[in-house]
């Protein structure tokens, strides 16, 4: 069984979120914790017509399970435990302190930061920005651009 150590991975379609996920399943390793997995499906907009609204929501929805379910069989094999799961609707930045308000077992936010020239991401800018104070775990931010190699290496 993991420790209560639980590092949090936020799930979205950038570059850096594998080297954030890899970190996190490294760090899950080696301090015998575990990794959980969010994903926030943002709101649909079309909403003129609820049926196809909540159609398109509920893609979304089993879009984002599909994706969380092929992502545990990987963090399952880096960390050694199969992760927490957790979908969310909403906006990103306030369902990610949401689940860590909500979830006393989480004990890290582990983020993927871009290293190009727009910034490292909208979700870094927010919690290391007017949204720090509202965490009550450490963040820890990893650069998009480590290999596979670096990460493993540093954990």
């Amino acid at each position: 069984m993991p420790s209560s150590r639980v590092f949090l991975v936020v799930v979205d379609d950038s570059p850096e979120m594998r080297p954030a996920l890899r970190f996190a399943c490294n760090r899950a390793r080696s301090s015998g914790g575990q990794v959980a997995l969010l994903r926030v499906i943002e709101p649909a907009e079309y909403q003129q017509f609820a049926a196809i609204g909540k159609l398109m929501q509920a893609e979304a929805r089993e879009a984002a399970e599909n994706l969380l379910s092929r992502l545990a069989g990987e963090v399952n094999s880096l960390s050694g435990h199969l992760p927490v799961l957790y979908v969310r609707e909403g906006d990103p930045r306030e369902e990610l302190i949401a689940v860590i308000t909500e979830e006393p077992s989480i004990s890290v936010l582990v983020l993927g930061a871009d290293t190009g020239s727009k910034g490292p991401g909208p979700l870094v800018t927010a919690l290391t920005g007017k949204y720090v104070g509202k965490l009550r775990i450490p963040v820890t931010i990893v650069p998009g651009s480590l290999t596979d190699e670096q990460i493993d290496l540093i954990t």
